[in-house]
């Protein structure tokens, strides 16, 4: 599997302060992003691959919810995921 125990363990660590924090809205971000970074190469691969597609679909939604929820809270921790991921601002003011 791509997302091992150990490889999620220092997504976490990375971007939530701990391996054990797994409901922070930064380590979700950078899990998802990591999944959606996954996906879109299996994509390249597999263009027919519509179940596939929706499920990125899907999870790239999730994550602009989880940057949108983030943004209104704390404007700084948004800032700093976006910039350590090298995302692109997309939250309209």
């Amino acid at each position: 599997m791509y997302l091992s125990k150990e490889y999620k363990a220092d997504i976490f660590a990375e971007f939530a302060g701990s391996a054990t924090n797994t409901g922070s809205t930064e380590g979700q971000v950078a899990l998802f992003t990591k999944r959606i970074a996954h996906l879109t190469e299996h994509l390249k691969k597999n263009r027919k691959d519509f179940n596939t597609q929706r499920s990125l679909q899907l999870l790239v939604g999730k994550r602009r919810s989880l940057l949108a929820y983030l943004h209104k809270k704390d404007i700084e921790r948004y800032r700093a995921v976006i910039k350590a991921l090298g995302l692109r601002d997309i939250i309209k003011k």
